[in-house]
């Protein structure tokens, strides 16, 4: 793993949907010896501290208490943790420049929610927001999701994977000594064979790098298709793309890649190509 990433990037507000993206991120720091760094996103605005001084006292207490929580979670498993807390109006904002400040290539944060059929709503804004501008890949964890041990899942659409992307899918599985599978949805019968040549080139790209991969061709709605392929071969890491075909800059609620991060029960590893990053809105 440490081939794939080298500069990881702990997002958290410590609250009880922050555990498994907590745990995640030291457990993969231990493992792959690797530095993390950490960010811990205040809400803070300037003009009504002015007039509530107390009010904003509270709140720094609460955050540098937080903070040394974190730090002693940090503490006990071994990890040793670099953590900033940043102060803004938007958390996604300080998470996404924290990103950028210390040229992470992994953000980790939570998912936010449970599993149910509404999966717009069960990830937070906070993570959404971080997803639409991140500069580099975002790991979203479900509270309970825990380090990916049997196998990878790599989805793919009608456009030819993201090179990039399907290298790191593959450098995950064969770091993790798991296998990858590659999975295509056709959402129509005219789609098949188009989609079937796309998983095969990439099945033959992942073993020519040393991966024990396989592809699957999949008849129905993209986001059930990866998310139940997940759940029917064992795989604890799902990996989709940011755009994947659709442009997502403003309509990211509704996205198949938001979808299946709200209804997986596994982490979702977001891969952004850094040729499409986005600005702020």
């Amino acid at each position: 793993m440490a081939s794939v990433f080298s500069r990881l990037l702990l997002a958290s507000e410590h609250s009880e949907f922050d555990a498994g993206a907590e745990a995640l991120a030291f457990e993969m720091a231990r493992r792959c010896k690797l530095p993390l760094r950490g960010v811990l996103p205040v809400v803070s605005n300037p003009e009504f501290e002015a007039v509530t001084p107390q009010i904003a006292a509270q709140v720094d207490a609460q955050a540098s208490a937080m903070r040394e929580q974190i730090l002693a979670r940090a503490k006990a498993e071994g990890v040793e943790l670099d953590l900033r807390t940043r102060h803004g109006l938007e958390p996604f904002t300080e998470i996404v420049e924290e990103a950028r400040d210390v040229a992470a290539d992994l953000i980790i944060i939570r998912r936010r929610g449970k599993r149910g059929l509404f999966a717009n709503l069960l990830l937070g804004e906070m993570a959404s927001k971080v997803i639409s501008h991140a500069p580099c890949n975002v790991l979203i964890v479900p509270r309970e999701a825990k380090m990916w041990s049997r196998k990878v899942l790599l989805g793919v659409n009608p456009n030819p994977p993201d090179d990039a992307a399907l290298d790191e899918a593959a450098g995950l599985a064969i770091d993790c000594g798991v296998p990858l599978l590659v999975v295509g949805v056709i959402g129509h019968e005219g789609e098949r064979g188009q989609i079937e040549q796309i998983v095969h080139s990439a099945v033959v790209r992942a073993t020519a790098l040393g991966c024990k991969a396989q592809g699957e061709c999949r008849l129905g709605k993209a986001h059930k298709e990866l998310v139940e392929a997940a759940r029917a071969s064992g795989a604890d890491l799902i990996v989709v793309g940011r755009h994947g075909g659709e442009h997502l800059e403003r309509a990211w609620i509704g996205g198949v890649t938001q979808k299946v991060i709200g209804l997986a029960q596994c982490p979702v590893l977001v891969h952004v190509a850094t040729a499409k990053l986005n600005q702020y809105e």
